[in-house]
């Protein structure tokens, strides 16, 4: 992996651990919230996708289309089953979970069907950062995870990864061998999930503009941050990046956000979370080999 792939990723990682908090902070109702930060991200992000269009063009294709409309399908599938986590259970069980789960998958997938070569330092590191990002999770503390509210959280967990995975593959797909441009990629799905959602958000705009009282600045910040925190990595992808590699560096964003708890949330930093954060340095260090 190079310097230049590495970065991306890393820089990925920040801004998702951002949007990330951000979301969970608006706590607000999980369409009208998603509706929201697509629609904004699909204006803020037009004049970048006109002039890549103006200045390279795009070569369509019935293949380009069938794996861009199923970008925002599963996209639109992960916004919404984040948001609805969000709401059944702790953030702290939902998110790592989730973020575990997908890297998993997405190796494995690209190892099956992108046709990927796993190396012996390549896996160690995956399970790494997974072992890392469970450490995180339950502080130490399996037992957690067997209360209902907890078992409420990881299967929430675990569909959201079963997202992160098919949309990881597939925007792979799109951008290494169909050659799909990430900004257009990425525009197109937020589009898309504008458009599905803008019937539901019309027929309740009176209820939406209720709920959405007071978000309007969340969903502006997420709209702005999360299609540039994928872009990015669809960026690595595109310059030669492993999907097998990518995806679990990418999670280098929950270890961002623990930090964050620690010297700006003043979260107590207990052993089990700073083992967890090295466990994921660790597993970083193996994937760069």
């Amino acid at each position: 992996m190079t310097p230049e792939i590495f970065g991306l990723v890393i820089c990925a990682a920040a801004l998702h651990a951002s949007w990330n908090l951000i979301s969970k902070k608006a706590n607000a109702s999980a369409g009208h919230f998603v509706f929201a930060y697509r629609l904004i991200s699909a204006v803020l992000y037009a004049p970048w996708v006109i002039y890549i269009l103006w200045a390279d063009g795009m070569s369509w294709s019935l293949q380009a289309v069938f794996f861009i409309a199923l970008s925002s399908l599963l996209h639109l599938g992960y916004s919404l089953c984040l948001q609805w986590g969000y709401h059944a259970a702790d953030l702290s069980i939902v998110y790592p979970m989730a973020r575990g789960t997908g890297p998993l998958l997405s190796s494995l997938a690209a190892f099956l069907w992108l046709g990927e070569q796993p190396s012996t330092l390549g896996i160690l590191g995956i399970f790494s950062i997974v072992a890392g990002i469970l450490l995180i999770a339950s502080d130490g503390n399996l037992r957690r995870f067997t209360s209902p509210k907890a078992w409420t959280g990881v299967r929430w967990g675990l569909f959201i990864g079963l997202f992160i995975a098919a949309y990881t593959v597939a925007d792979a797909y799109s951008v290494k061998v169909l050659l799909i441009a990430p900004v257009i990629l990425d525009w197109l799905s937020a589009l898309g999930n504008a458009m599905i959602l803008a019937p539901r958000a019309w027929m309740r705009r009176t209820s939406m503009l209720e709920q959405m009282r007071g978000k309007w600045g969340y969903a502006l910040a997420v709209g702005a941050l999360s299609p540039m925190a994928y872009i990015l990595v669809l960026f690595a992808l595109q310059k030669g990046g492993p999907v097998s590699l990518v995806a679990p560096l990418r999670e280098m964003s929950l270890m961002m956000a623990t930090v964050a708890g620690f010297f700006i949330l003043k979260e107590r930093a207990s052993t089990a979370r700073l083992l967890g954060c090295a466990v994921i340095v660790a597993g970083v260090v193996l994937l760069t080999r």
